[in-house]
């Protein structure tokens, strides 16, 4: 039985969520209910809200097989993109707010984060490998173009020789061009733009704040073209709604300078399932059950599998299928493979002097 889609106030002008999921660490939770007397109208838009959290640490680590770096680094949390799929949203209930439309519209800016990665890559011990933006939210978001942060972290690790790797669905990146060239020429950054769809209208709702599928493609270009190592990521494949695309993806990628490509299944942790579920009703009604039970095949029968090894790709036959056309379209195109970033440069900050130019 399929689960209950919660009743929504449906969707919202420039936003992926169409509702606040109930927070799970909440002691009590709250259900509105109609009792005839005068209620305020819902409002079409909702305001963004920033708040400014001083930071503690600035690298955040990981063990999983499933990921290619270990430590990533999270200049915001909470995403203004509004990505209804996005994997992250859960762990906007570990600050007291919920998945939905609080993870896009009430953002955390985290402040001192630069003085936090200074101190930790000075510690004794700390061994040099990549470190990725952003994990948990998307470094190149419109915040980004406020409070400048990412473009900070990424003179920091410059000046220390330390190699990035960088994935965004932003546009903004090509603001940080200068020090991207300046990464690249000494082998320490390495770039994936996400592209999920090139249907403008589906990407207009299942990714609001993002930028155009052409600005995407642009953006590969230009990094290209800057000698930027730059590669895609097709994701998330989105059965019975994006999966048609794969290939379309993967060629205009690699006509715009793409050399390396991956991709993800969609992937419904928490409480992504119920808001992903509701979505796809509003908005594509009549495919929602073809895509709902496409996603259950991929996942034995569930709407999520979290297991190692399971999540990035799933399982069956309709997931071997997707994996099979991935697989065969990469080996045509002929992407030439990711650059190997350089860890021999890096000099702990406090111990190099002035040994780098500027």
């Amino acid at each position: 039985m399929a689960p209950r889609v919660p009743t929504t106030p449906g969707a919202r002008r420039g936003r992926g969520a169409t509702f606040d999921p109930h927070n799970r660490f909440a002691p009590t939770r709250s259900e509105a209910v109609d009792d005839g007397w005068w209620q305020e109208a819902v409002p079409e838009r909702l305001a963004t809200q920033v708040m400014t959290e001083a930071s503690r640490s600035a690298l955040s680590w990981n063990r999983s097989p499933d990921l290619p770096f270990d430590r990533s680094l999270n200049p915001y949390r909470g995403c203004e993109h509004g990505c209804i799929y996005c994997y992250a949203r859960p762990s906007h209930a570990y600050w007291d707010l919920s998945p939905g439309l609080d993870f896009e519209t009430r953002l955390i800016a985290r402040s001192g984060l630069v003085e936090r990665l200074e101190e930790e890559m000075a510690k004794p011990g700390y061994v040099c490998r990549p470190i990725n933006l952003s994990g948990n939210t998307d470094c190149y978001q419109p915040l980004e173009a406020e409070r400048g942060t990412t473009r900070r972290v990424l003179e920091t690790l410059l000046e220390y020789r330390h190699p990035v790797t960088l994935v965004t669905k932003g546009a903004l990146i090509l603001r940080d061009l200068d020090v991207l060239e300046a990464l690249a020429e000494h082998r320490l950054v390495r770039v994936m733009i996400s592209l999920t769809s090139l249907d403008r209208e589906l990407k207009r709702t299942l990714e609001p704040r993002t930028a155009s599928p052409e600005a995407r493609l642009k953006v590969i270009r230009r990094l290209a073209e800057a000698g930027v190592p730059v590669g895609t990521l097709i994701s998330p494949v989105i059965p019975g709604l994006t999966d048609h695309e794969i290939e379309h993806l993967l060629e205009a990628a690699r006509e715009a300078g793409a050399i390396s490509a991956s991709w993800m299944l969609l992937r419904l942790p928490r409480e992504v399932a119920p808001l992903f579920e509701d979505w796809l009703r509003t908005h594509y009604p009549q495919r929602a059950d073809k895509v709902m039970s496409l996603i259950r095949q991929c996942r034995g029968g569930a709407d999520y599998d979290a297991r190692f090894g399971q999540r990035m790709r799933g399982e069956g036959v309709f997931a071997e299928l997707l994996a099979q056309r991935f697989a065969k379209c990469h080996r045509r195109l002929g992407f030439p493979g990711d650059v190997s970033l350089d860890t021999s440069a890096f000099r702990a900050p406090g111990a190099q002097g002035d040994l780098f130019a500027p």
